[in-house]
């Protein structure tokens, strides 16, 4: 049985996509290929067969070309069911259906309220876009065999437009961070807390920066991801804190592991926009999984999860010094943050993870051929 998963917009490993999804489905005997719009060339890797197409130049072009070189790239493939990944790519879905392939959509966002937090739009307009693209999506999409959304949120949202959709989180791999060593519990030297991730605005990377202003001298700041856009680094490092951070940049998966041993705590510090309010962040998970206790926005979805597992604290996005105050507290009491961390590690082991996810993406499958 060949399966093709299809992305425009995402890296070739991609975690959800090609770590998750692909080499789940590999390992469980399925052919499976995917299709990128990256520009690099085809490869085998983990039995998946990869095809890069033509990388566009800017947005617009890759909404107008991209979509007609992978329609083009996947009927070359010609698989059994292809699992589509971007919005752009909804119409190739309608494509396929007419040729009698099954066709499952991805929904990673709520892309409806995704487009009214374009802040260089008129909101008029946006608004206008946004119930356009509403019809739009539903019209294409029941005629699509499964739909799989990234969080029940986005589930709830869309359940009434098909008649099988199913939430397959993106929660960590236990055996990626089951070893890492919370180093904290033994090293006294242990000082520094980390964030992992985009590196943007709206991930509230200037006031994390602040914030380390209103630290101990001897508290030091970790971050590894790629400034979005480049200028934002400028723009962060005239600030005291900045003095206090270490920039690691882009930083493999097994890095990522040593980051977590030489940190005493794990920050997602996002703004409350609209796309975040109900995400479920990979990070604040894989801090979980690895035994950090986490400091989060205080939104109700993601302070509900902390609380109830007793796995961190929640501050106000918006204050600096309250983000500095969550990070005093953790190192000053080490004893409680050791019990956040295990806490944490717990519920990731029990309830948040890619264990129990790939057994609902396994049933989707299972379902459509049927």
């Amino acid at each position: 049985m060949k399966i093709c998963h299809i992305t425009s917009v995402h890296p070739r490993y991609d975690i959800r996509i090609y770590l998750k999804m692909c080499c789940t489905l590999a390992l469980y005997g399925y052919n499976v290929s995917l299709i990128v719009g990256d520009g690099n060339n085809d490869e085998v890797k983990e039995n998946i067969k990869i095809y890069g197409i033509k990388k566009q130049k800017n947005r617009f072009l890759r909404l107008i070309k991209s979509p007609k070189l992978l329609y083009k790239k996947a009927l070359e493939v010609n698989a059994n069911i292809y699992h589509l990944h971007d919005p752009e790519l909804i119409s190739i879905g309608v494509r396929l259906k007419k040729i009698g392939k099954i066709v499952i959509f991805d929904s990673h966002e709520d892309y409806q309220s995704q487009l009214l937090n374009k802040p260089y739009w008129n909101k008029y307009i946006l608004n206008i876009i946004s119930k356009i693209y509403r019809l739009y999506e539903k019209k294409c999409i029941e005629k699509y065999d499964a739909i799989i959304t990234a969080t029940p949120y986005i589930k709830e949202k869309i359940s009434n437009r098909h008649p099988l959709v199913v939430d397959v989180n993106n929660f960590p791999m236990l055996d990626e961070f089951v070893n890492v060593k919370y180093l904290f519990s033994t090293n006294e030297n242990i000082l520094s807390v980390c964030y992992v991730g985009g590196l943007t605005e709206n991930r509230g990377i200037k006031e994390i920066i602040k914030a380390m202003e209103y630290c101990s001298s001897n508290v030091k700041l970790k971050l590894a991801g790629e400034f979005t856009p480049l200028t934002l680094k400028k723009d962060v490092s005239i600030y005291e804190g900045w003095e206090k951070t270490e920039w690691l940049g882009f930083i493999d998966r097994s890095k990522i592991g040593e980051l977590f041993s030489e940190s005493f705590a794990g920050l997602v510090i996002l703004k409350p926009i609209i796309n975040y309010l109900d995400a479920l962040p990979i990070k604040l998970f894989e801090y979980m999984s690895a035994g950090l206790p986490v400091i989060a926005s205080n939104f109700p979805l993601w302070k509900k999860i902390v609380e109830e597992n007793q796995c961190g604290i929640c501050v106000d996005p918006s204050k600096p010094e309250e983000i500095s105050s969550a990070i005093e507290w953790m190192m000053n009491n080490k004893e409680k943050a050791i019990e956040m961390g295990k806490n944490g590690k717990k519920a990731a082991s029990e309830k948040y993870n890619w264990n129990i996810e790939k057994q609902k993406l396994l049933d989707v499958y299972k379902r459509v051929l049927s």
